[in-house]
């Protein structure tokens, strides 16, 4: 029996990943946790004629039962973006509400896979990670930014610059997951050649995707769609090394040794998943001058956000 636990689930990312996991063979039970309308949202995905069960929770006091037996728990909870604002902006609204929620997790689930969405990613998973060291419950293999709608967006608009088959198409992305932390690794597709102009196209265009749909919405939403979607491709990983006992691939901001030497503690790229976790931080491979350029740019603002959300947790200690 697997149970796969929803915080935020009321949200825009929340309702619809809530929605595709429902459908997912291998979920059995789907917990959905909001501040408000969680039951709401699980009685409408009740009524679709899948297998898993769901519940909805409401408000703090249930937020213990959503989460209690737990195998994966995704969080989407937070305030979305608004025209103006980074990723950056988010983190004194969004910082406290992730530490709650981590808290709880610590408590109650504190085996689980942890799938942390709510921004700013580089930030609010090191507050996760310092929160469930508090409980002594932390495993740096279980705990992921998921990173994987810059991936989903490469892949797109990659296949669509180059008329590839956008199902076959699997791009790296390393970094981080704001702005020109995002480094997606064009050099290293088999067989595809880019222009200059073309490589610094595709790559502002991966970096400042979620920018480009809160513009589109006019100040009316964020990605929730794309970002739900993604969400729900790493969970399909995960639900696949858990329950299939697969060793699976996928992009995730963690804890890694990968820029260690440059001081940087979490980092994205590929990584290799079992059922226990984390088994492979796969190597980076040779980097083009472009990627090299961006690697260096990107290394000091990951200091930045890791730091801040280290310090976060220490603070609210005092």
């Amino acid at each position: 029996m697997v149970k796969v636990a929803i915080l935020g689930a009321a949200g825009g990312i929340g309702q619809s990943i809530s929605l595709i996991l429902k459908k997912h063979p291998l979920v059995d039970e789907l917990a959905l946790y909001d501040i408000v309308n969680a039951p709401g949202v699980a009685t409408d995905l009740s009524h679709i004629n899948t297998k898993a069960k769901v519940t909805g929770y409401n408000g703090v006091k249930e937020l213990d039962a959503a989460l209690t037996g737990a195998d994966i728990v995704v969080v989407p909870a937070g305030v979305p973006r608004k025209p103006g604002m980074t990723r950056d902006d988010l983190f004194k609204i969004n910082a406290g509400i992730v530490k709650g929620l981590a808290t709880a997790i610590a408590k109650n689930c504190p085996k689980a896979f942890s799938c942390i969405i709510s921004n700013p990613v580089n930030s609010t998973v090191p507050i996760c990670a310092e929160v469930y060291k508090t409980y002594g419950c932390y495993n740096p293999k279980k705990l992921f930014g998921v990173t994987t709608l810059d991936v989903v967006r490469a892949n797109t608009f990659v296949s669509e610059c180059k008329g590839l088959d956008v199902s076959k198409t699997d791009i790296t992305v390393i970094g981080g997951h704001s702005g020109t932390t995002i480094i997606p690794l064009l050099s290293q597709i088999p067989g595809v050649n880019f222009t200059e102009s073309q490589i610094k196209s595709l790559t502002q265009h991966i970096q400042f995707g979620g920018d480009e749909v809160v513009k589109a919405k006019n100040g009316k939403g964020s990605a929730t769609l794309s970002m739900a979607y993604a969400g729900a491709l790493f969970v399909d990983k995960l639900l696949n090394a858990i329950v299939l006992n697969k060793t699976v691939t996928a992009c995730s901001y963690v804890e890694s040794p990968i820029a260690k030497a440059d001081g940087i503690r979490f980092f994205s790229s590929a990584l290799k998943i079992d059922k226990n976790g984390i088994v492979e931080y796969v190597p980076l491979g040779k980097l083009s001058e472009f990627e090299q350029n961006l690697y260096n740019e990107c290394i000091p603002q990951l200091k930045v956000n890791i730091e801040k959300g280290v310090n976060f947790v220490a603070q609210s200690k005092l």
